[in-house]
């Protein structure tokens, strides 16, 4: 009975021109049936916005941002008519800023003139909270839209939907305290910088050390290491590198078995952590939080409290434990996140 459906990506467009946002979108537009959809990853909060089809990051191209030395999705291409162009079999257009001002009618307007010039797929510009509001109602009548979570806040209204407070209170947390960071992030490296220069206890995770040590012997030593100090509060276990140590361990293993590597290596340690005992965890990037949301079996959450734009406290539902999560974009949270965040459950 879903009367819409949300494609979710991040806000900084991660992908290669063999996907997966173009080839998922054309997927689920064949799926459902649907001839039209938008494409917009703004998110003003968070400094992401798109102009003339551009994307920014800040003040930042997204292809001058720490985005254009992603180990896995480098984006070097911020203008996303081509980026999106590059990884769809149908055309792709625009619909520009003029058009978002001048309101509803002149989006509905636009849409009509795209559908007609056989470009299904359009690009939406929009670089504040306001221009998202404007969006939304343009989006009723489409079954199907594709976007970061910020075009996701109008839509609400467009099923007469209201803000409830009580829908963000979690049960009371407990258990110990973790972080897991796996991203390479510009944003991540200052967190766990910031960490650990507030006194936090963490335990560097060396990728080339996968080559001399079993991934057992690894996940033994680092759990070994965080059992006694658990108890005395977070600890952090990262692999944040970067951009020359990237290309190093890279070059040696190979860039998606480097990726896969860290990825499962680390979701191995989060469900180790939980087993200690760990009932809040933070896990940092994208690729990391997917495979330690495999690892610890959760396939739903409630969604609580927000850390930082982006960003909520959620618990797992259905568990044996209770568990607290935050799952953070490697770009997102400010510089204090890893130390701020737990004062915020």
């Amino acid at each position: 009975g879903a009367q819409q459906i949300f494609f979710k990506y991040c806000s900084t467009f991660d992908s290669t021109p063999r996907g997966n946002i173009g080839p998922v979108t054309e997927a689920l537009m064949a799926a459902l049936g649907v001839d039209f959809t938008i494409a917009t990853p703004a998110f003003p909060d968070n400094g992401r916005s798109v102009f003339k089809g551009y994307l920014f990051v800040g003040d930042q191209l997204l292809s001058e941002s720490g985005m254009r030395d992603h180990p896995l999705t480098p984006m070097t291409d911020a203008n996303l008519v081509r980026v999106m162009q590059a990884q769809c079999s149908q055309q792709v257009g625009l619909i520009s800023y003029e058009t978002i001002l001048a309101g509803v009618d002149a989006i509905k307007s636009r849409i009509s003139e795209l559908k007609e010039a056989n470009r299904p797929i359009a690009i939406v510009d929009a670089v504040s909270n306001e221009d998202l509001y404007r969006i939304a109602p343009a989006l009723k009548g489409l079954r199907f839209i594709t976007g970061g979570s910020g075009i996701a806040i109008g839509l609400p209204g467009n099923f007469g939907l209201t803000p409830r407070s009580e829908a963000g209170v979690l049960p009371t947390a407990s258990g110990y305290k973790a972080i897991i960071s796996g991203s390479c992030s510009q944003a991540t490296n200052h967190q766990v910088e910031n960490f650990i220069h507030a006194g936090g206890m963490a335990y560097p995770l060396n990728p080339l050390a996968l080559i001399n040590s079993s991934d057992e012997q690894v996940v033994a030593d680092i759990l070994a290491w965080a059992k006694p100090l658990l108890p005395k509060g977070p600890v952090l276990i990262y692999s944040t590198a970067n951009p020359e140590e990237v290309k190093k361990v890279q070059s040696q293993l190979g860039v998606q078995a480097a990726g896969d590597a860290i990825e499962n290596l680390l979701a191995t340690i989060a469900k180790g952590l939980v087993d200690l005992g760990v009932g809040q965890l933070l896990v940092a990037g994208g690729e990391t939080s997917g495979a330690c949301v495999k690892a610890l079996g959760i396939d739903r959450i409630q969604i609580g409290q927000q850390i930082d734009p982006g960003v909520p406290w959620c618990y797992a539902v259905g568990l044996e434990q209770p568990l607290h999560l935050a799952l953070k974009s490697g770009n997102f949270g400010s510089p204090h996140f890893f130390t701020n965040a737990f004062s915020k459950l």
